[in-house]
């Protein structure tokens, strides 16, 4: 019966530090993803015109805050791969995807207070939707590559340079594409935004799958080709 009670305390002990550790994760996910909106949002609002450095630095900063407890993904593209590749459990990979969609619905709701207005991301009107679609899966493909390389790879672990080069690509992306797609690279970034704002001032959501499918597309393309670079 000792035995018996042992393992049935070992059992719940477990149980609560999965769920525990889980919690910090979401959480971590969260916060990360509210700053990385609230940045896009307000330096979007103000149109300013080094805006992708500060969405760079942000996200800089939020990486090096949450790598070491949820992996700082602030992505659905970046969880869905690292599920793919065994870095991150299956059965929590729906909970990081509510987190950084939770989290990024919270910065708009923020913006709204602060600014007084939504604010939406949305390709150019000018641009065709062959450039919009390829400046979209090109840089979340650079994106997911290096964050493969930098922040998974195992010849790298223990670098202190991985927030710089993730951030640095964004803020590339953000500079490159920015006039054809908005450069988004995010799914939960373009649900929230687009989808609040629709409901703030009634407009389409028609440009919300591409920036669903598109850098789904892109992150996985770039584990593959990760795979055959550093294969195991």
């Amino acid at each position: 019966f000792d035995k018996l009670n042992d393992q049935k305390l070992g059992s719940s002990l477990r149980t609560e530090f999965s769920i525990s550790s889980l919690i910090r994760k979401l959480l971590t996910e969260t916060i990360g993803t509210f700053f990385l909106v609230l940045t896009i949002g307000l330096t979007n609002l103000w149109e300013l015109p080094l805006g992708p450095i500060a969405v760079g630095f942000i996200l800089m900063a939020m990486v090096y805050m949450g790598m070491s407890t949820s992996g700082a993904h602030y992505n659905p593209a970046v969880s869905i791969v690292m599920t793919l590749h065994g870095k991150l459990k299956p059965s929590d990979l729906a909970p990081y995807l509510l987190a950084q969609i939770l989290g990024a619905f919270l910065a708009n709701f923020t913006i709204l207070i602060l600014v007084g207005s939504s604010f939406s991301v949305g390709p150019s009107p000018e641009a065709n939707l062959l450039a919009i679609l390829l400046s979209e899966l090109l840089f979340t493909f650079a994106l997911v590559l290096v964050i493969f390389h930098v922040a998974v790879d195992d010849s790298t672990k223990g670098n202190s340079y991985y927030g710089f080069a993730i951030g640095f690509t964004v803020a590339a992306g953000g500079f490159s594409v920015g006039p054809i797609s908005d450069a988004v690279f995010n799914p939960a970034v373009a649900i929230a935004t687009i989808v609040f704002d629709s409901i703030v001032t009634g407009r389409s959501l028609e440009s919300l799958w591409i920036y669903i499918v598109t850098p789904i597309a892109g992150a996985i393309a770039a584990s593959k080709v990760y795979a055959i670079q550093r294969p195991s």
